[in-house]
């Protein structure tokens, strides 16, 4: 108000920064003038209880615990979202803005809150943590955010009723908490929703309540998100035979490339099929066995991401269970990798479902894998994405007879759709056609894609190029390049072919309308 008087005093106008920081704090004292009987007892507690995200986690487990498959996604998308905008607020925008917290005088000691905040007043991060992991819970289940954005809101506004934050601060923070669920939607895309078009059907057995069906688990995938996938299957399907793999899956991984072949051997011999309960390394290996032994496979969801399943139209065991009791099935392709030169091959072929990768991808799948476990998917995965933007080189490769400078080289076994920093989305698991993507090396190049990726035009930039083919040739690539498919990060062969066995595999969906 006085800067107004000494302003109109000099001839000139309040600046509009002003004005805002003027409206602001008779904002602030009007919430604090205010009597606001039944907030009283409630919003100091919940402010407290929002300290260190510790009432957004036990949320989480809430929402996991109650949700679902779909519950327990939008619990990791929201606890990432929370990550990232917590560790925007509390490092880079305090840091940016040096803001004094409002005067208590005003405000009735009542609504104080026991340890008063030191740190900057701009933004505020308790808003930031709420609207961003109640967006990310939003962007997997709308139920979910609709019920939980009046505790987001709560949260915000008891800032403001407890005399820590302006209004100012709790809108910015609730912006930046936007922003990073966004980010991490760029990153890591939602379940597309609604039905999936149906490859084309095939003949499979019909095994009620799974007679005849020979089925593997491998309890080490889904970092453990899955409770008792071995009572869950036993639920749905009790005549099933389960063998449990107690390693992971991967090249020479223990017994479970043993189980899997002989649950196939199995089952082609009684006229059933092999079921799978495990990540997409998993039910990669299981197709590899499946297709050995000419058996329909069963794909029970048991992973992280459970890409395949997803794009498959399978979200539980129990849609499985529906589609393998009924003998509803579809034929899909599986991508293949053939070592050595061609006409040359120099090894037995490398199947995947979903993905190949070279580059920066298979250091991502690396470090997901590291940090997911203590940290959760969502989370794990900004994690990754951040360390290897850093830290990644790009490799040298011959690919269709021309040498190139890559970041990544990327085939998915269909054509996929997606915002994010990598596809994640097919719609037809059986289109003939290997998705190719390549991101060139450059000045720069770095941090254009992750730039470009996060605004959602990966695909305009230079740097990037995509193409959907039938086989692709890459030769020359030093040894110890590491490449990634279906999740698993192995050793790379100095040259290779690319192609698909076209609706090669035969697996249950459960029949859509």
């Amino acid at each position: 108000m006085y800067e107004d008087v000494a302003a109109a005093r000099r001839g000139g106008r309040p600046t509009v920064a002003r004005r805002l920081r003027r409206a602001d704090h008779v904002l602030f004292a009007r919430v604090a003038a205010t009597r606001w009987p039944g907030a009283e007892p409630v919003l100091p507690r919940l402010s407290r209880g929002a300290d260190h995200g510790v009432l957004w986690f036990g949320t989480a487990a809430a929402v996991a615990a109650l949700g679902g498959p779909r519950g327990r996604r939008a619990a990791l998308r929201g606890l990432g979202s929370l990550a990232l905008a917590s560790a925007t607020a509390n490092t880079a925008g305090k840091g940016a803005f040096r803001r004094a917290r409002p005067v208590l005088d005003a405000v009735p000691v009542i609504r104080h809150l026991t340890r008063q905040p030191i740190t900057s007043s701009f933004p505020s991060g308790h808003t930031a943590s709420a609207a961003a992991f109640v967006c990310g819970v939003a962007m997997e289940s709308p139920r979910w955010g609709a019920a939980l954005a009046p505790v987001a809101w709560s949260v915000g506004f008891s800032r403001i009723y407890t005399g820590v934050h302006y209004p100012s601060d709790v809108l910015a923070g609730a912006a930046l908490g936007l922003g990073a669920a966004l980010v991490v939607r760029r990153l890591v895309p939602p379940r597309a929703r609604g039905t999936h078009p149906a490859p084309p059907p095939a003949g499979a057995p019909a095994l009620p309540a799974g007679a005849g069906l020979y089925a593997v688990v491998n309890p080490a995938s889904g970092g453990q998100q899955y409770a008792d996938p071995v009572r869950q299957l036993a639920a749905v399907l009790p005549e099933a035979r389960v063998a449990v793999a107690d390693t992971p899956a991967g090249p020479g991984a223990g017994p479970l490339p043993e189980l899997l072949d002989t649950a196939a051997r199995e089952a082609a011999r009684h006229g059933g099929a092999l079921g799978v309960c495990g990540g997409d390394g998993t039910v990669a290996a299981a197709a590899e066995a499946a297709l050995r032994h000419g058996v329909p496979l069963a794909v029970l969801p048991g992973g992280t991401f459970n890409h395949f399943a997803a794009d498959l139209g399978v979200a539980s065991i129990a849609e499985a269970g529906e589609a393998v009791a009924r003998g509803s099935a579809v034929a899909v392709d599986v991508g293949r990798l053939r070592p050595g030169e061609p006409g040359k091959p120099a090894g037995p072929p490398v199947l995947f479902l979903n993905t190949f990768s070279l580059g920066v991808y298979p250091e991502l799948v690396r470090w997901r894998e590291r940090f997911s476990p203590p940290l959760g998917g969502p989370p794990g995965t900004v994690a990754a994405v951040l360390r290897v933007m850093r830290t990644a080189e790009p490799v040298s490769a011959r690919i269709n007879g021309r040498r190139r400078e890559v970041w990544l080289l990327f085939a998915g076994a269909g054509a996929y759709h997606s915002v994010g920093i990598a596809p994640v989305r097919r719609d037809n698991l059986a289109d003939g056609v290997l998705d190719v993507r390549i991101a060139r090396a450059g000045d720069f190049a770095r941090a254009r894609l992750l730039a470009t990726a996060l605004a959602g035009g990966l695909a305009r930039t230079r740097l990037y190029a995509a193409g959907r083919l039938r086989r692709i040739v890459v030769s020359g690539l030093p040894e110890g390049t590491r490449m990634a498919y279906d999740g698993e990060v192995v050793p790379a062969p100095t040259a290779f072919e690319l192609d698909k066995l076209e609706r090669a595999l035969t697996v249950y969906r459960p029949a859509r309308s």
